[in-house]
């Protein structure tokens, strides 16, 4: 004969596990009556709570023994274990992706200003540099780990570089080579 508790009106847990009863369902048998089972004051409430109770009392010959365990639940399913990691990833993923932008955002408004500037000089091009190759390494880095597809990475540092040599080329710093060859 086995009997398993798991709510409150059969099983009463009081709260510092001094004294442990069972109230099964009432009957006139003897059988069904258990005397009040002792814990040390030692066990947490998490001990059982975490799990089921099971209670089973053994028919032996001369004398009755009751059984009880607490049994934990399910282990953590790898679904969830994968959710927190793609939860970390996202994270990490975002401030890197950030940082792209942030770098690229000030290399653009440098080139702007650059560019609006009546009297500029070849040589301010060379902190705009420094900027790019700043920018370029984030870049690369991002493309190296996963978080940016390379050819997302080529066309970001194209479009830099594209923003550069245009401002070179309005300023009279750079003239493109001609394209055309004759044989």
């Amino acid at each position: 004969m086995a009997l398993h508790c798991l709510s409150s009106s059969c099983l009463a847990l009081p709260s510092k596990f001094g004294n442990f009863s069972l109230n099964g369902p009432s009957t006139s048998s003897a059988s069904t009556h258990f005397p009040s089972l002792s814990f040390s004051a030692n066990l947490s409430h998490d001990f059982f709570s975490k799990g089921y109770l099971c209670v089973s009392p053994s028919q032996r010959s001369v004398r009755r023994s009751v059984v009880c365990e607490a049994a934990p639940t399910k282990k953590p399913d790898s679904a969830e274990k994968r959710a927190r990691q793609a939860e970390k990833r996202r994270i990490y993923n975002k401030s890197r992706k950030s940082e792209i932008k942030t770098r690229m955002k000030k290399v653009l408004e440098a080139l702007d200003v650059l560019k609006k500037k009546p009297d500029a000089q070849a040589e301010e091009v060379l902190s705009i540099e420094k900027l790019i190759g700043e920018a370029y390494s984030i870049i690369d880095k991002a493309v190296k780990v996963g978080t940016l597809h390379r050819n997302t990475g080529a066309r970001r540092k194209s479009r830099l570089a594209r923003r550069k040599k245009a401002v070179e080329i309005q300023k009279g710093w750079y003239t493109p080579a001609d394209s055309e060859v004759t044989a």
